[in-house]
């Protein structure tokens, strides 16, 4: 393994349901199904092994995060990649309670990279459908605008998700280095994006301060915000967020990998929940943070934080139509939850 775990005496659980909102597809390929989808496509992986692929998990900072993530994603080049990635995501999220999740993709940067729009939406939406056949699981798709794109690459993202729409895209995001490239440029495309029914779910206040999540929130008229974490440098922000019921995507081992907090004890997740913030929990990349959606909910939950309030945060988040957000609903009104604050 890269990593050590994370300090989480709560054992590995896995059945209660689950929502998670914030799940990069590409990142969700493990080791092996890499090598073997590099190999049929001809591909120059920067590690040929297993071993090799984790050792280079061992990120440093986020930069380099971005920088594996650009060598690494790149092996996917097919409709047939597109579609196995999902479903192979589907059967390992519902073994850990998944009943519901948004999975993000970034198809500007796949078509900077030889790929065609179409083949990628279509993959995705085919392995989408194929999923909920096969593992019950219900998907919708928000797919990810990079930093630093050029605005004509962010608008033709905005167009082919409003094509997909009928497929299970409801929403846009922003990614990417965050630090470099603030919110604000953007406005135009969210503001685009939004006029054609689409959500808004930017990364924001992962590696860069309160003032990126109020970008977000103000320019790019966030739903939902992607991680979202630093805005407790701001009180007023944070108790802006509690009281607009802004839902934030919060992936603690993610934040753990890259940096973005120096160690699971110090998590800003137990304040923002004391502070009245809505949190669900997610795992991000989980392939390349040696995480799983059972390992995430268990660092969330040795905070002694109660497992239904994010599953309700992740229903009050969800993207979904309303008859969706109902059945998701019932499934949590109609399960026994464990009480964690006994813990």
């Amino acid at each position: 393994m890269p990593y050590p775990h994370a300090d989480c005496s709560l054992g590995r659980v896995t059945t209660y349901p689950k929502i998670e909102l914030h799940v990069h597809l590409e990142g969700t390929v493990r080791a092996q199904t890499l090598l073997e989808i590099a190999k049929r496509n001809d591909y120059a992986l920067p590690a040929d092994t297993v071993e090799g692929l984790e050792e280079l998990y061992r990120f440093t900072d986020f930069r380099h995060f971005i920088d594996v993530w650009i060598l690494t994603t790149n092996a996917l080049k097919k409709e047939e990649d597109y579609r196995q990635m999902v479903v192979d995501y589907a059967a390992e999220a519902a073994s850990h309670g998944a009943v519901y999740f948004e999975g993000i993709f970034s198809p500007a940067e796949r078509v900077r990279h030889g790929c065609s729009w179409e083949d990628v939406f279509e993959g995705v939406c085919n392995g989408a459908q194929e999923a909920k056949e096969l593992h019950g699981v219900e998907i919708r798709l928000t797919p990810d605008i990079p930093r630093g794109f050029t605005q004509e690459e962010a608008r033709e993202t905005v167009e082919w998700c409003a094509r997909y729409m009928d497929r299970g895209v409801v929403g846009v995001g922003l990614g990417g280095l965050e630090a470099e490239f603030p919110p604000e440029p953007y406005e135009a495309v969210f503001k685009h994006a939004k006029t054609l029914g689409l959500g808004s779910v930017p990364h924001a206040g992962e590696v860069a301060g309160a003032a990126s999540v109020r970008g977000a929130l103000e320019s790019l008229q966030a739903d939902r915000l992607r991680h979202g974490i630093r805005s407790e440098e701001d009180p007023g922000l944070v108790r802006e967020l509690a009281d607009r019921g802004t839902v934030l995507d919060v992936c603690p081992l993610s934040n753990l990998r890259t940096g973005a907090v120096a160690n699971l004890h110090d998590h800003p997740l137990p304040r923002l929940v004391a502070a009245g913030v809505l949190c669900s929990i997610s795992t991000d990349d989980p392939a390349m943070f040696d995480t799983d959606l059972s390992r995430d909910y268990e660092a969330a939950t040795s905070f002694g934080l109660d497992p239904r309030s994010f599953y309700d945060a992740g229903v009050a988040g969800a993207l979904c139509d309303v008859r969706t957000k109902q059945r998701l609903r019932q499934i949590g009104d109609s399960f026994d939850w464990p009480d964690y604050s006994r813990r």
